[in-house]
């Protein structure tokens, strides 16, 4: 039986560590698992499938504030709430509420929307022929976005946008530095997700917010404190996670320019391409669990209380499933977990990977493979990471 101590050591704490580079790589080749200054990592493709469904295993997330320091505050007490957290029936009850609003009926209805919206922002800059791609595309595009899901003006986009995203550098390993503004940017977008959610109640329209305030199933329906935690966990999920995915995209994109050529020729691989960039590029880097009691699994003793973190992009690029596999949209490939699995198997990805599908779709037939124009700056590595800043050139089409 291999002793937990044996296993390799990754310091993924640090900003400056990469979870795509060779120490991961090795750790992967000698072991499924390694240790980490959270707690486990699991690396490999097959072992993150089996234990994202493992009945000893809950979602592990409600210690990330504990684990940087953050025992309290509006943030604290609301993550420690929210559906991403809640488990068992409480989580299912919930599903079953909200499900409704996420249909693929109601997704497929906004298509044309995005599309609007993607063609709007690309008017602005593909006669320039450049652009920043992150704050010219991917910020603006998942504010206004999230703002029509939740039938919000449009003009309150760069509001979301600032908000969210502040909230979303609590997903960092750099949580620690900038605890104080993820509070004063929880508090901000609350008290307006409050002020929108009352005048839902009084004036409901059709936008996934006034779904949510309606929905029923059994007699059952949300209470108002549900309703306030789920819509605060849409806009700041739904942007962030978003717009760091599209500059991911639009970096391997970069890398690839064949793919992106494909895409163009054949604007139905929109749904492989936003699929295979989370493979390769997952902005979620890590999907948390935590043991709730002591098991046996691969010959390793997992203590009670062991937070386990499953590696996504370790795993989409596992050589044992993927083979080597390289970036290629036109490829099917095994499952990819950048939505999670299980119960905890993320409530938007529908919305998400339509969104995103969409902007690389209109993108790629506007202009052409784009390239580096100067020097990009970065979050993390781990964590939740993407670009902050992605200066772009490209020919029109």
């Amino acid at each position: 039986m291999m002793a937990l101590d044996d296993a390799p050591f990754l310091d993924v704490a640090n900003p400056a560590f990469s979870l795509r580079s060779e120490p991961v790589r090795k750790a992967r080749e000698a072991s499924w698992f390694a240790r980490t200054p959270y707690g486990l990592a699991v690396l490999r493709h097959k072992e993150m499938g089996e234990l994202l469904t493992h009945k000893a295993l809950i979602q592990g997330s409600q210690n990330w504030p504990e684990l940087n320091g953050v025992t309290e505050g509006v943030f604290h007490d609301w993550w420690n709430r929210s559906i991403l957290v809640t488990e068992g029936e409480d989580h299912w009850r919930l599903r079953r509420l909200v499900n409704p609003a996420f249909s693929p009926k109601v997704v497929k209805a906004l298509m044309p929307d995005f599309e609007r919206i993607a063609h709007d922002l690309a008017d602005g800059f593909i006669a320039r022929g450049a652009c920043d791609f992150m704050a010219e595309f991917a910020d603006p595009y998942a504010a206004r976005v999230l703002c029509l899901l939740l039938g919000l003006p449009e003009d309150r986009a760069p509001f979301i946008l600032r908000t969210s995203a502040t909230m979303g550098l609590a997903l960092g390993v750099t949580f620690p530095q900038v605890a104080d503004q993820v509070e004063a940017a929880t508090i901000e977008l609350g008290d307006y997700i409050g002020e929108v959610l009352a005048e839902r109640r009084d004036n409901p329209g059709d936008d996934i917010l006034s779904i949510m305030v309606q929905a029923t199933a059994d007699g059952d329906r949300l209470t108002p404190e549900e309703l306030h935690n789920l819509a605060m966990m849409l806009a700041f999920a739904g942007v962030d996670t978003t717009r760091n995915q599209l500059g991911l995209g639009i970096s391997m994109f970069m890398d690839h320019p064949d793919q992106w050529e494909a895409l163009a020729d054949d604007p139905s691989l929109d749904m492989a391409a936003a699929t295979e960039v989370m493979r390769m590029r997952p902005t979620i880097t890590w999907v948390t669990r935590e043991a709730v009691e002591t098991f046996e699994y691969r010959d390793v003793t997992i203590p009670k209380g062991t937070v386990i973190h499953l590696y996504s992009e370790s795993a989409g690029t596992d050589p044992a499933v993927m083979a080597g596999a390289p970036f290629d949209i036109t490829e099917k490939r095994a499952r990819n977990y950048g939505f999670g699995g299980g119960i905890h198997h993320c409530l938007g990805n529908l919305v998400a990977r339509n969104d995103m599908a969409v902007a690389y779709r209109v993108l790629s037939a506007r202009m052409s493979p784009p390239r580096a124009d100067g020097v990009a700056s970065w979050l993390a590595d781990s964590g939740n990471t993407g670009p902050i800043s992605l200066p772009i050139r490209f020919d029109p089409r």
